[in-house]
């Protein structure tokens, strides 16, 4: 049952295999990319799915702060457990070490449900340097 409930689709960002044809992702690769997309995504860009995406981006201009931090992580959580049926999520924790450079990083522990097998991605989250943003 594990890896038929994984599955296989198009690769993210959409590309072109060796033979022309649209690159494909199978098992863990497309569970990791679909959260990258769901993350990737803001809510209200896509015109037939506007809830679909993550709220993070309305913090691209706040402060880096723990308050900060805390509603990233809570936004991560509720888009992934709402757009992502196929993982537990054990964890959401956001990092500020490259805040200076404008970069967060969100570290994302999970299993896949139906194989258990405990994951973890890290993804950069870009942000306007309060030195740069004149606050």
């Amino acid at each position: 049952m594990g890896q038929e409930f994984v599955g296989s689709g198009w690769a993210f960002p959409l590309r072109t295999d060796q033979t022309g044809g649209i690159a494909l992702v199978s098992q863990q690769r497309e569970v990791e990319e679909s959260i990258r997309l769901i993350l990737a995504t803001a809510p209200g860009e896509r015109p037939m799915r506007p809830e679909f995406g993550c709220a993070i981006h309305d913090y691209v201009f706040a402060p880096a702060d723990a308050g900060t931090a805390g509603d990233i992580a809570y936004a991560v959580r509720v888009s992934l457990e709402r757009w992502e049926p196929r993982i537990n999520l054990e964890d959401v924790a956001v990092r500020f070490d490259a805040v200076e450079n404008g970069t967060l990083y969100i570290d994302i522990h999970y299993s896949v449900r139906g194989t258990n097998d405990p994951r973890n991605l890290v993804f950069p989250f870009y942000v306007i340097p309060a030195h740069e943003s004149g606050t």
